[in-house]
């Protein structure tokens, strides 16, 4: 924990703990997919068919392009995932704030489902490397709606798990610049055209196939896998 932590820890702690109201809308903002990838992923099918009715060579090469860049967003948000929970497993164990009892005075008691957070290091925060890296390929594909995407990531995904006492602030900024520099990787030309192009080879020659493949894959990103964890768990003890 560093003096950032604990300072803006102590700034933010008011505004949740005096209104039991305000309490609750961040919990439910928590615990609920809307907030966390729905809109994104949503975002990521309205780039995929924006170009569809460019014309000409030109608009050939936008809808390769933007078909490219979604693939990447997903691909590095899959990354993203896997370095979180990899980074979370081997580095020093980060106990969360909501259970550090130098701490504990400024959260309040929430419900939140979530298993194994006890056990589970804070560090970096999962959720905002893997939305990051997506709202970036938004980004990347369409700066306006790019810059809703990163705000979304970062303050509607990050700040309400800082303020319920599930990460510290470092472990958000760290996500976030984690999550931001994979897909900004991910996007160098050489590696997306060479990443995406069987991807795409797949959705000309068997499109059913392909988005019948891509809506299960996206709900599972969505939910972060939530459902086949919590069937791995029941096979497994």
């Amino acid at each position: 924990m560093t003096h950032f932590d604990t300072w803006l820890i102590e700034l933010m702690s008011p505004a949740i703990m005096d209104s039991p109201r305000f309490d609750h809308a961040i919990e439910t903002i928590v615990a609920m997919y809307l907030f966390k990838g729905v809109v994104l992923t949503m975002l990521l099918w309205w780039i995929w068919f924006r170009s569809e009715r460019a014309d000409g060579p030109d608009g050939a090469a936008l809808r390769r392009r933007q078909c490219e860049i979604v693939v990447i967003a997903i691909v590095s948000g899959f990354i993203a995932l896997a370095a979180g929970r990899l980074l979370a497993h081997y580095l020093p164990f980060r106990l969360r704030p909501m259970y550090e009892p130098a701490l504990r005075a400024y959260f309040p008691e929430a419900n939140i489902d979530e298993p194994v957070l006890r056990t589970w290091s804070a560090f970096p925060s999962d959720h905002v490397m893997l939305w990051s890296a997506v709202a970036m390929g938004i980004f990347l594909a369409s700066r306006p709606v790019g810059i809703y995407a990163l705000f979304h990531a970062i303050v509607l995904i990050g700040v309400p798990r800082i303020l319920l006492g599930l990460h510290y602030p470092t472990d958000v900024l760290a996500g976030a610049v984690l999550g931001i520099g994979i897909a900004s990787l991910m996007n160098v030309n050489a590696i997306r055209t060479r990443v995406a192009a069987p991807m795409l080879s797949l959705a000309q020659r068997y499109p059913g196939v392909f988005y019948g493949g891509a809506f299960i894959l996206c709900f599972e990103l969505t939910t972060q896998f939530d459902e086949l964890r919590v069937l791995a768990h029941g096979l497994l003890h």
